[in-house]
């Protein structure tokens, strides 16, 4: 299973729904990187994808982007063979 590492802060809703979603697709660890803990964790998120939102989401080394993203990619069935 490719890793799954995702830029996260603690008080993020959606970060919480996209971590259940991965979950439910048989994802046990998810590595997060707290940028409300880290400011150069921010400007590395920032710099690598372009966004400023969380979750910034990773499945291997494919930027999958945020949980909307995700959601999307799982309803069109190209989560799980990323993930595999």
């Amino acid at each position: 299973m490719n890793p799954v590492k995702m830029y996260t802060t603690q008080v993020c809703p959606y970060c919480l729904r996209a971590k259940a979603l991965l979950k439910q697709r048989g994802v046990e660890q998810i590595e997060e990187i707290r940028i409300d803990l880290d400011p150069a964790a921010r400007d590395h998120m920032m710099a690598i994808t372009g966004r400023r939102t969380v979750p910034q989401i990773f499945i291997g080394e494919t930027h999958v982007g945020g949980c909307d993203d995700l959601i999307a990619l799982d309803q069109k069935g190209g989560l799980l063979p990323l993930l595999a």
